[in-house]
Formats: C-alpha cells, sequence, structure tokens
C-alpha cells in the first residue's frame, strides 16, 4: 500500500445536516483536539475520563456564551478515527453549529475535507477500506435492501471474503514460487491438476461475487422504469396506478405529455424512478418532436420498459414503428383496458394484461417487474452483495487474469511466465480492502463523502 502518514493537525466539521433541528455535533479529531476544545468550553477537562460526557457553555474569544453544550470527550486509540476525538453537541440550526464550529477553528483546529474523518479512521487501521466505504453506503440508502447491504458489508462480510480468496490465491502463489525457484529438486508441493482445481475454486467464487453486482447496483441507484407506447394508450394513468395517487395529467387528448415526468415509489422494497413519456409517434410539431426524443432517450437509459399498448385497438401501425427501438431482454408488453373488449397480446415480448382505471393486475406487475430483474442475481451465501462500481471492476480484473493463469497452466506454459499475472489477481483483490491502492485513488474515494464523516 503507497500511502503516506496520518496528518497531525486537528481537524472538525459538523457532523449532522444543514438545516433547523434540535441538536447539531461539531466533531474535532486529532492530537490537539482536547486542548483546543479546552480554550473554549467553559470547565476544565484535566484529568477527566475518556468517554465521559460534560455540560457546560462554548465561549468566544471575548467571554460571551455561544451556546449551552454537551461535550463528549473520548481519548484515542478507542475512537472511531483512533484519535483524540471530541464531539459538541449544541442546539440544531445553521447559525449556532457555524459559530460553534468557527469558534473551534479559531482554536486551533482546520476545516476537515469531505470523509476525512473516515480516512484517518482507515489509515489508523480502525476498517478497512470496504467498511469505510460502506459507511457512506449506509447513509445514502435508499431501501431496506441497499441500508442491509451496507450493513453487512460494514460488519465486515466482504472484507472476509476477500480475504479467504487472497490466502487460496497465495497458497497457489507459494507453490509457483517453488516451482521456478527450484525446478531441478524434484519436490512436489502438487499436481498442476491440483492447482488448476484450486484456481478454479477461487474463480467460481469471485464469480459468484460478480453475479450479485446487477443487484446490488439497483438496490443502491435505484431502478430506472421508463413508460413508452403511442400516444394515449394508457401511460399516465398506469404511472397513478404503480403509484397509488394522481401524479400525471390523464386526458383523452393525444399528446398530452409533452415532456418526461419522474415519479419515485418502491416496488418489492427497492428504489424506483418511474419515468412517463411523451407518446411516440411521427409528427411535425416542434414542442412535441422534443418530448419524443426525450423518450427514445429515456429508453436508452432505463433498466426496464414498460411497453403500454391499448388491448381495445391491439397490435397497429404506432406499435410497429416502436417495437425495433425496445430492447427484447428489459422489456414488458403491458396490455391496458383489459376492462373493456380488447384484442390478444402478440408473443413478441413478456406480456402482462392490466387495466391502468381500474387497477387491475397492478400488484402482479409490479412482482413481476422484482422477479425479472434480479432474477439468479441475489446475495450470496453470506449476504454479501456488491453495490460498489469499483469493486466490481477489482474482482473482473482479478477474474480475468486467473483465467489467463489457468489457461496457461493447461497449455503447459512455465509457471513462471503465469506467475506476474497470479500476482496481479491478487493485488486486485487488494484494492477492494485497501492493501493495495494509491493516495490519489484513496482521495477519489474519500472526496465522494459527506463533510463530517
Amino acid at each position: 500500500m503507497i500511502l503516506g502518514t496520518v496528518e497531525s493537525q486537528t481537524i472538525a466539521a459538523i457532523a449532522t445536516p444543514s438545516g433547523e433541528g434540535g441538536v447539531a455535533i461539531v466533531r474535532v479529531s486529532g492530537p490537539s483536539a482536547i486542548s483546543i476544545c479546552q480554550k473554549i468550553f467553559s470547565k476544565s477537562l484535566d484529568q477527566v475520563d475518556s468517554h465521559t460526557v460534560h455540560f457546560g457553555k462554548i465561549k468566544s474569544e471575548d467571554g460571551k456564551v455561544i451556546d449551552d453544550v454537551l461535550l463528549l470527550l473520548m481519548k484515542g486509540p478507542k475512537t472511531f478515527t483512533g484519535e483524540n476525538v471530541v464531539e459538541i453537541h449544541c442546539h440544531g440550526g445553521n447559525l449556532i453549529s457555524r459559530l460553534v464550529l468557527e469558534r473551534v477553528l479559531e482554536a486551533g483546529a482546520i476545516l476537515a475535507r469531505p470523509g476525512e474523518f473516515s480516512e484517518r479512521a482507515f489509515l489508523n487501521g480502525k476498517m478497512d477500506l470496504t467498511q469505510a466505504e460502506a459507511i457512506q453506503s449506509l447513509i445514502s440508502a435508499k431501501n431496506q435492501h441497499a441500508l442491509k447491504a451496507a450493513q453487512t458489508q460494514l460488519q465486515g462480510a466482504l472484507r472476509q471474503k476477500i480475504l479467504s480468496l487472497k490466502e487460496s490465491i497465495t497458497a497457489i502463489a507459494a507453490i509457483f514460487e517453488a516451482w521456478v525457484d527450484f525446478p531441478d529438486e524434484g519436490l512436489e508441493f502438487a499436481t498442476t491438476e491440483e492447482v488448476i482445481a484450486d484456481l478454479e475454486n477461487s474463480l467460481k467464487e469471485i464469480k459468484v461475487l460478480l453475479n450479485t453486482f446487477k443487484m446490488g447496483k439497483l438496490a443502491k441507484e435505484g431502478i430506472k422504469i421508463a413508460l413508452i407506447g403511442a400516444p394515449n394508450v394508457g401511460k399516465s394513468s398506469l404511472m397513478n396506478a404503480l403509484l397509488g395517487r394522481e401524479r400525471a395529467i390523464v386526458s383523452p387528448h393525444a399528446g398530452t405529455t409533452r415532456d418526461t415526468v419522474d415519479a419515485e415509489l418502491q416496488i418489492g422494497g427497492y428504489h424506483v424512478v418511474l419515468t412517463d413519456t411523451a407518446g411516440i409517434r411521427e409528427i411535425g410539431e416542434e414542442i412535441e418532436q422534443e418530448g419524443i426524443r426525450r423518450s427514445k432517450e429515456t429508453l436508452q437509459n432505463s433498466d426496464l420498459v414498460l411497453f403500454l399498448v391499448d388491448g381495445t385497438k391491439g397490435w397497429g401501425s404506432s406499435e410497429e414503428e416502436i417495437a425495433p427501438l425496445l430492447p427484447l431482454d428489459r422489456t414488458f408488453l403491458v396490455w391496458n383496458k383489459i376492462d373493456l373488449p380488447h384484442h390478444e397480446a402478440p408473443d413478441r415480448f413478456i406480456s402482462l394484461k392490466i387495466s391502468a382505471k381500474e387497477k387491475t393486475g397492478i400488484a402482479t406487475l409490479k412482482e413481476k417487474i422484482a422477479s425479472h430483474l434480479f432474477a439468479g442475481h441475489g446475495p450470496t451465501e453470506e449476504g454479501i452483495l456488491l453495490t460498489d462500481l469499483r469493486h466490481q471492476q477489482a474482482l473482473q480484473e482479478s477474474a480475468d487474469l486467473l483465467e489467463t493463469v489457468i489457461r496457461g497452466l493447461i497449455q503447459e506454459i512455465s509457471p513462471e511466465f503465469l506467475l506476474f499475472d497470479l500476482r496481479s489477481s491478487l493485488k486486485s483483490l487488494g484494492k477492494i480492502i485497501g492493501s493495495d491502492i494509491t493516495e490519489d485513488i484513496l482521495s477519489a474515494i474519500f472526496s465522494r463523502f459527506c463533510i463530517g464523516k
């Protein structure tokens, strides 16, 4: 790991969201955290025990009271960052918390960078990189699945899995080293077949992890669903039915929706962004044409497409024009208005029959959406769900390199020419937990965190 030492400065930041509230927290961490807070606190902090709470006042430089506060004093290394940490709990509100923070900075602290508290926790060995990243995922979780994935990662499940994989591959690397260093000694550490079998087992475990990424990514970022169809087939009515409230304007006149309309909901416990789009048709009117262009763009960027057809009219020329634009593997044909006499749906897509007006089939549609998106992409036996693209890319690198090594062994290539790829596979795994990572990558990771965390 190419890292510097933790900076000696004491940092401070507001750790609670901006806005009015009952309590705001100013967090201070570093070697001078206690002495800095002593300068501005009304009571002596000398000889006080660690992890204790003290009531007092924060005072300005001229002795005026800024606020009555609770001060939590925690001495390192048994703290989140591994350093001395002081938390000042003041009254909520942007002004009071900012005045308290300014006073801390005047007394000698510097303003923390985004994620710097978590970064120091990582650098001081309080957690590995996956656990540090899980904190931010925990904060930003939009649904129970994303929350559970973050909690599992924070508890160290992904770290333990990566360490186990590294241990298995390291054992193979040691055999390679022995083959290279002692080619004529007649030492039999393992047969080539046994080594290939062990590498294939490790590769299989990595692929199981990679298989969870689709579900994890959608759980973390949300599912994008587009409502696509010809004008006046009931897209706005379906949006309202899925939401359980009137969000989109419903009109019998074609072309009512001229722009994309977004709404958020939960389906199967997942966060969903549902987009109602302008009806796609050939028309010269400029404003509607722009709406249609946006509809096509939304279609391309969606995780799932609900292709709505008016069942009373059946499959016609409009549907024939739209169908070639749709991705077969992520399109549901939704046959609407089945409460009225209707035609039968064609077998081109996965199809479902509904009545948006009467809300018939809406519950079934929601169930089908969840089961289709996540079929075969659930968590591992340990409950691990990959949610971070960085982890997925590092695991894919490791898997690709292992496959190269396995092919090389099958082709009877000398181990000395495969050892570099095997070491590189280990290095890719190390990137995930932070054992093989550069300072610029580390800075990029923690810069995504909120200030005060």
